[in-house]
Parts: structure tokens; sequence; C-alpha cells
């Protein structure tokens, strides 16, 4: 079972003992405040994703619970990095919810990502957040890229940083970016029970709801 089931189990427990069992059974169950970085190499290849996943106060209360700590309140990165390494390699069986394509309209074309690198996770002000970076499986070159971030189940509910939501590092100077935000989707997700999400119908939810970033370097 993965951390991330795991913790969203304890979250249904949590919710049905505080709100009743409906409550229990509404999406999404976890939050998180989204940065994300397009890295870009001194030849102008995109070579990778960098995130900053920062997780709502219950979520990252759970996901402490059992992590021994010298300062009672406080921990160190040392002390995370197993938690930070079970929470990227059970990210992998969600493609790690990011997703890339290149290419006009029509013709878009996916592209792959390599495991994770330079992960860890920090914690500040009772809540947990997760960096990682996806390096592409082939660094490229593109006019159009988009990068979507969102949980295809909505089972978590993305959202990205109001003030520094995206940057592009390293990019030419003649790259343009944008970000399509999307609706809150909590409110009617809310009123469907566990079992409407889990039939074919809805399996794809969350995308109705996908943090969209473009880029054009023309």
């Amino acid at each position: 079972m993965t951390i991330v089931r795991r913790l969203v189990q304890l979250l249904f427990i949590v919710a049905a003992t505080a709100f009743g069992v409906e409550a229990a059974k509404a999406h999404p169950h976890v939050w998180i405040t989204a940065k994300s970085e397009l890295i870009y190499g001194p030849d102008g290849m995109v070579t990778g994703v960098r995130h900053a996943w920062t997780f709502d106060d219950m979520f990252s209360t759970y996901a402490l619970q059992g992590i021994e700590s010298k300062t009672k309140g406080a921990y160190t990165r040392e002390e995370l990095a197993p938690l930070a390494q079970t929470n990227v390699e059970s990210l992998k069986e969600y493609a790690y919810f990011t997703y890339a394509k290149i290419g006009p309209k029509g013709s878009q074309k996916k592209e792959k990502f390599g495991d994770p690198v330079n992960y860890y996770l920090d914690y500040k002000d009772t809540a947990l957040t997760l960096h990682f970076t996806l390096p592409f499986k082939t660094p490229f070159k593109a006019n159009t890229l988009a990068l979507e971030v969102f949980d295809p189940s909505y089972f978590i509910d993305f959202s990205l940083d109001d003030k520094d939501p995206v940057k592009l590092v390293g990019a030419p100077a003649n790259c343009k970016l944008s970000i399509d935000r999307p609706t809150d989707g909590s409110a009617q997700a809310q009123t469907m029970n566990e079992q409407t999400f889990l039939n074919g119908d809805n399996s794809n939810y969350g995308a109705m709801f996908a943090n969209k970033i473009m880029v054009d370097c023309p």
C-alpha cells in the first residue's frame, strides 16, 4: 500500500469521526499548493520540471506520525529523508500527477519523465512541502509546450501558488509563459460519494480542474 493511499485512509477516519460518514466520502481528501519551475539547459533544451508541493495541515500531521525528531515540533531534512523517498517512490504509480505535451493543438506529442531527483521534504508553519525534480527522459526543444498538474481521480486538489506559481529557469529570452487556472471543483465534488468516482464515467474527473501551464518559444 502506498503512503498516499495509507494517509488518505487515515484522513477518512478523521473526517468520519469529526463530520460524519458522508463527509468522509466526499472528494477531495488532500489539498496541495504547488509551485513549479520549467528548467532549460544552456542550449535551449527543456530538461525537466522542478516541483514544490505544500500539503494541507491535516495531511501533514498524519504524514509525520511516527517520525522522530530531536526538537519537538521541528524536523530536519535528514529526519524527513525516509518519508521523502517513500513519497516520490509512491508517486510513480500516479505519473507524478504531471503531464507534458509538445506541439500545436491537434498534433501534440506526450513527453515522458525519468525518475525524480533532488527530492526532499521540509516542514514549516505546520505544513510539509515536498520538493523534487522530474527530468525528461530526453531533453527537447519545442516551440509550444503544455504542462498540466492534476490528479485524475480528484483525491487530491492541486492549486497553484497565488504569488509565485511558475517560473522559467534558463529559458530563451523569446519564451512566453501563460497559466490557465481551473475553477474550484471542490464544492461540486463534495456532493458526490466515493463510488461515483470509482466508475468509468468519473475516473478522469480531475482533468476538468487541471492547472495548465503553456510556454511558447517562437
